[in-house]
């Protein structure tokens, strides 16, 4: 966990305090199960620094703006979380991007503010929650939306939110309904054929892709009986989604990823704050100790150069001096997390 890694960290999310607030008021104290946490440019570039983060493009993470009722109240929402992450990344070039947040299910005032966020505030791309009130991507009256972000060769981050179904008693949402509804959305973005009649958009699937390396050709041999397309061309269509680490780059998940994902397509994620610092330093200590160094360098930083050009435009700035009790601290919580990784993983036994 070098802090020299130069990583791009295409799952950071942010959560300003008029937001959280907003959610309070909502009372809303959880995502997914994960308590809200506090968050801070400060504290947000502090761990950027530990774990070797040179640039973060930030989101805000379920429930986004689609609380809210009032659909008027969720597209001014939205705007303004977008004004801020556009504030945030002037304010600190180099550090932060962001992906717009759009007042999904409303498709029409999502497509205003995806156009707005990507011409005029210079979004890298727009966050879509996988179901919406429990409409899921992919499902009918999308088009409008997709033509837009097609025509801008726009990046879709897609997150996961919670089912929409009762919650099962003892099982956070995050631990495992996360991974089931970005693999819905996937399964019907997939099956209604939207990354082939668009195919500008860049998708980047959350968490490795839930399910999805994993399932994949039990979906696809599936999807190919209910349209008769061919089971290639489905597993193709699979496998032009974009991944990332987030949470997911452990010995039994990461070789999954790397034998299904096309080359080019992982990208690291930390999943800051809602992951906290220990856990985003334990998976990237699992990223570092279990890829070769071509590989680690692509999933690092290169593979997200070549997803958002302006990021290889600028060359890294080299980390700042830090006082020696600084360096010091950061060195012995790398070593213990690496310790601890090698500690957690199952005998051969």
């Amino acid at each position: 966990m070098s802090p020299s890694a130069q990583r791009i960290d295409v799952h950071q999310h942010v959560v300003p305090d008029f937001y959280l607030a907003q959610l309070e008021r909502a009372c809303i104290a959880d995502a997914g199960g994960r308590a809200l946490p506090h968050w801070s440019a400060e504290s947000a570039l502090e761990l950027m620094d530990l774990i070797g983060t040179t640039t973060s493009i930030l989101s805000v993470s379920t429930p986004g703006s689609g609380f809210l009722d009032d659909p008027g109240e969720a597209t001014d929402l939205a705007r303004r979380l977008n004004d801020h992450c556009a504030a945030l990344t002037a304010d600190h070039p180099g550090r932060f991007g962001f992906f717009a947040t759009l007042p999904m299910p409303d498709t029409d005032a999502s497509t205003e503010e995806a156009v707005r966020a990507l011409d005029d505030l210079r979004a890298d791309g727009v966050t879509l929650l996988a179901n919406n009130r429990g409409t899921y991507l992919g499902s009918d009256g999308q088009d409008g939306l997709w033509r837009a972000l097609n025509d801008r060769g726009a990046v879709v981050f897609v997150h996961p939110a919670e089912l929409p179904a009762p919650p099962v008693e003892g099982i956070p949402a995050f631990a495992a309904d996360f991974l089931l509804d970005t693999t819905r959305a996937a399964y019907l973005l997939v099956r209604n054929g939207i990354p082939r009649r668009h195919p500008d958009i860049r998708f980047i699937l959350s968490h490795a892709g839930g399910f999805v390396p994993y399932s994949s050709h039990r979906m696809a041999l599936t999807i190919a009986n209910d349209t008769a397309r061919s089971p290639l061309d489905v597993l193709d269509d699979f496998r032009s989604f974009y991944f990332d680490t987030a949470l997911s780059s452990s010995p039994a998940a990461l070789p999954t990823l790397l034998a299904f994902a096309r080359p080019g397509h992982i990208l690291f994620g930390s999943d800051w704050p809602f992951a906290p610092a220990p856990a985003a330093q334990y998976f990237a200590s699992g990223l570092d100790g279990n890829v070769d160094a071509a590989t680690l360098k692509a999933v690092n930083r290169t593979n997200a150069e070549a997803l958002f050009p302006r990021l290889a435009a600028t060359p890294p700035a080299p980390p700042s001096a830090l006082p020696a009790p600084v360096r010091l601290r950061r060195a012995a919580q790398r070593t213990a997390a690496r310790l601890v990784f090698k500690l957690l993983q199952p005998g051969t036994d």
